[in-house]
């Protein structure tokens, strides 16, 4: 059986130095063409894999674009590139090619393969290091983790939440930035031979091949956004969802051509206060103080053509309460809705947890809880291995997981076909 990786007490309680200059000392960001050129020759001509991060400005800005790439070479040394500086958004296929080669490594991929398939850059192969610490069973996987339990250093983080959008960044910003290169791909080396040791290592292939294959792949716009709004729960009455349909959309527009988070121009709060109001317009606009402050006071006519627009429609234009989908309904309630199916659900919940456990690694990198889901609300008729492998390739579970899954999952899927109710 496979033992999950921990810390104990005495080893969390050690006093762990401090990581406060990169090896070689930060490198000027690139910020010309003469710059880029120069960068580019040099990781070109290192050796090895490629250390890749980006800065974004999370909850700052509209767009998800990076502000800052940060990567490093064994024989180039550390690069710190700003791709506004080359256009917005930038082509940096040039500099792409120049590592398309290598093996790129990157902390949580995800994260960072939308911004930089934006400039152009996209890998043809990587290793994320936060994925293979999770199928290694790591408990704990942030970078300063895994830097700390491996190296014997910490990193400071205090800066990952800031506006990398600022210009010009900061000195400790920069070296912050080039120290989240400095030893990744040293901790993909001693990851990659764990992930060999423990015969994980083709389980990682895959996860690694899917996230390259999706990272062209936008994602599909939701139907609806504006019904994630915080505090809608609020809102009771179909009219009162077009106000938060109508307000929204409206700041959204406005974070959009101001590239600024919406949130920093109007709180979601504010927007489902207003809607729950028993006559929304301009006098309730102006109680609720969130309206009040600087960013959303100068867009108040906004805010009234928005209520106005609403108000002036007649009713059977008004969203519906509830929208049906097609997924399964919440666990909570298969219980009342389908006994059966919330039998199935726990079966193999229970399953798959004791598998985990056995691998060594999180549930719900074994199988997502999405997938897992559909197949215990609606299994595919007749339940065979072949149907239920069917289902779960269509879902976009790799092979690695079907292999370990299905042969667990097909007999506790199996058995008399449930009614055919309506999904909710």
């Amino acid at each position: 059986m496979a033992v999950p990786h921990d810390l104990s007490t005495d080893e969390a309680e050690v006093e762990v130095p401090l990581l406060t200059e990169p090896a070689d000392g930060t490198p000027e960001v690139v910020t010309t063409a003469e710059g880029l050129a120069a960068t580019i020759a040099a990781l070109a001509g290192g050796t090895g894999p490629v250390a890749v991060d980006a800065e974004r400005a999370h909850g700052f800005r509209y767009s998800q674009r990076a502000y800052l790439i940060q990567l490093r070479r064994a024989g180039s040394g550390t690069h710190l590139v700003d791709p506004i500086a080359f256009g917005a958004p930038a082509d940096l296929s040039a500099l792409g090619a120049a590592i398309d080669g290598a093996q790129w490594v990157i902390h949580a991929a995800s994260q960072d393969l939308p911004c930089l398939y934006e400039v152009q850059m996209l890998p043809r192969t990587l290793f994320d290091t936060e994925l293979a610490a999770r199928l290694l069973g790591y408990p704990r996987v942030a970078l300063g983790t895994m830097i700390e339990l491996f190296f014997g250093v910490r990193l400071l983080k205090e800066h990952s939440a800031s506006d990398w959008s600022s210009r010009p960044l900061p000195a400790e910003w920069l070296t912050y930035a080039a120290l989240d290169v400095e030893l990744l791909v040293e901790l993909r080396d001693k990851l990659a031979a764990e992930l060999v040791e423990t015969g994980k290592d083709e389980w990682a292939r895959q996860e690694f091949a899917a996230l390259v294959a999706g990272a062209s792949i936008p994602p599909e716009p939701r139907v609806d956004p504006w019904r994630r709004t915080s505090g809608i729960h609020r809102v009771r009455s179909r009219r009162g969802l077009g106000y938060v349909a109508g307000l929204w959309s409206a700041r959204d527009e406005i974070a959009r051509s101001t590239d600024r988070a919406p949130g920093k121009i109007l709180p979601d709060l504010a927007i489902s206060e207003l809607a729950a109001a028993r006559v929304p317009d301009r006098v309730a606009l102006r109680q609720i103080p969130a309206f009040s402050r600087r960013q959303a006071k100068r867009y108040e006519s906004s805010w009234i053509q928005a209520l106005e627009a609403v108000t002036a429609q007649p009713d059977q234009a008004m969203p519906p309460l509830h929208v049906p989908h097609d997924g399964p309904p919440q666990a909570r309630l298969w219980a009342a809705r389908d006994p059966e199916a919330a039998a199935r659900l726990t079966a193999v919940r229970e399953a798959l947890t004791i598998k985990a456990g056995e691998l060594g690694l999180p549930v719900e990198n074994l199988l997502t809880p999405d997938h897992l889901r559909r197949l215990a609300w609606r299994p595919p008729q007749p339940v065979t291995e072949e149907s239920v492998d069917a289902a779960l390739a269509a879902s976009g579970a790799r092979l690695w997981q079907r292999e370990l899954t299905v042969p667990l999952l097909t007999p506790l899927l199996a058995g008399p076909p449930p009614e055919d109710l309506p999904v909710p």
